[in-house]
C-alpha cells in the first residue's frame, strides 16, 4: 500500500503524509490515468483512498491491478459529497488532496504543495493553476475564472473559483468548518470553499500543475441547476450569523441576483410556484 514509512511531521519535520481522496462512479474509461497520475508523484509519502460510489462499470475490475498500492473504499451510491467525506474520514494524512476521476495531475504537484505547508505554517488550503481541456483540446480560462489568492469570499461568490483537483489543505480545516454537504448533487465544493473563505485566505500556487478536464457528456453540473444549489448555500450561509457586515451585504447582494435569474427561469418554463418562491425570497432580501 502507498504509505509513508514514517511517521507524520509536523512543518518541521521531512515526510508529512499526504492523503489523495478520489471518488469514482462509473469512470472507468478516465480512471486509469488519474490514479497513474497520483501513484508517479515524485513525492513518495503519499496513501491513495479511491471511493468507488456504487459504480456498475468495470470500475472494480480496472482497479484490481492497484489493491496493493491504493486503499479502495466501495460503498452505495450516495454522491460525490459522501464519497468524498468517507475518504477524508478514513484518511491518515496531516495533508489532503482531492482529485476527481476526470482530472490528472503533474507528478510534482503534491511535492510542490506539501513544500508550500512547510514553509507557510499558518496556511491552511492552498491550489495550484490548471490546464484546462475540453473535449480534448486545451482552452484557455476566461479572465472570470482567473484564481484569486488571499481572502478570496467575495470574490467566489459569483461562480467557483477553487478546483477540488487543485486543492490541498489540512486535515484539521474540516473539523473547523465542517465536511462537504451530502445533500448537494453538485456546488458541493462552492458550498464548503465559501464556508472556508469567509475567515480563511486561499492561496495559489502559479504553477499549471492541475489537469482539468471537461465536455464529457457524464459531468454532473450537465445534469443539475446549479443556481439551486448556489441559492441554498448562500442562503444557510448569511442565515448563520457567521459573516461579517461586508461579508453578508455581499452575499445577499448575490444571492437577491442568482433568485432573480432563477426564478424568472423557472417561470419560463412552466415551473411557476417555484419560479414565485425565489421571486418572492429576492424581494425580501
Amino acid at each position: 500500500m502507498m504509505q509513508a514509512r514514517m511517521a507524520d511531521k509536523d512543518m518541521n519535520g521531512a515526510s508529512l503524509l499526504v492523503s489523495v481522496i478520489l471518488p469514482a462512479f462509473n469512470r472507468a474509461w478516465a480512471l486509469t490515468e488519474a490514479v497513474d497520475s497520483v501513484l508517479s508523484q515524485d513525492y513518495p509519502h503519499i496513501e491513495l483512498i479511491v471511493v468507488d460510489d456504487g459504480s456498475t462499470d468495470n470500475t472494480q475490475d480496472l482497479l484490481e491491478p492497484y489493491k496493493d498500492r491504493i486503499i479502495l473504499l466501495t460503498q452505495e451510491n450516495k454522491g460525490v459529497s459522501a464519497a468524498r467525506n468517507a475518504g477524508i474520514k478514513k484518511s491518515k494524512g496531516a495533508l489532503i488532496a482531492l482529485l476527481d476521476s476526470d482530472d490528472a495531475w503533474d507528478k510534482r504537484k503534491i511535492s510542490c504543495q506539501v513544500e508550500f505547508f512547510k514553509t507557510h505554517p499558518t496556511a491552511m488550503i492552498c491550489q495550484t493553476e490548471e490546464i484546462w481541456i475540453r473535449n480534448g483540446k486545451r482552452v484557455n480560462p476566461k479572465t472570470k475564472h482567473q484564481k484569486p489568492s488571499g481572502m478570496i469570499f467575495e470574490a467566489s461568490l459569483h461562480l467557483c473559483l477553487v478546483s477540488p483537483s487543485a486543492v490541498m489543505m489540512r486535515k484539521e480545516l474540516f473539523e473547523l468548518k465542517g465536511y462537504f454537504n451530502e445533500d448537494f448533487t453538485v456546488c458541493e465544493d462552492y458550498d464548503l470553499w465559501l464556508r472556508i473563505g469567509s475567515t480563511l485566505p486561499f492561496f495559489l500556487i502559479d504553477k499549471p500543475y492541475t489537469i482539468k478536464k471537461g465536455g464529457h457528456p457524464d459531468q454532473l453540473s450537465g445534469f443539475h441547476s446549479q443556481d439551486r444549489f448556489r441559492i441554498r448555500s448562500l442562503v444557510e450561509l448569511v442565515e448563520s450569523g457567521g459573516l461579517t457586515q461586508g461579508q453578508a451585504a455581499a452575499a445577499k447582494k448575490v444571492l437577491k441576483d442568482k433568485c432573480i435569474v432563477y426564478g424568472n427561469g423557472c417561470r419560463k418554463r412552466g415551473r411557476m410556484d417555484e419560479g414565485d418562491y425565489y421571486l418572492n425570497l429576492a424581494r425580501s432580501l
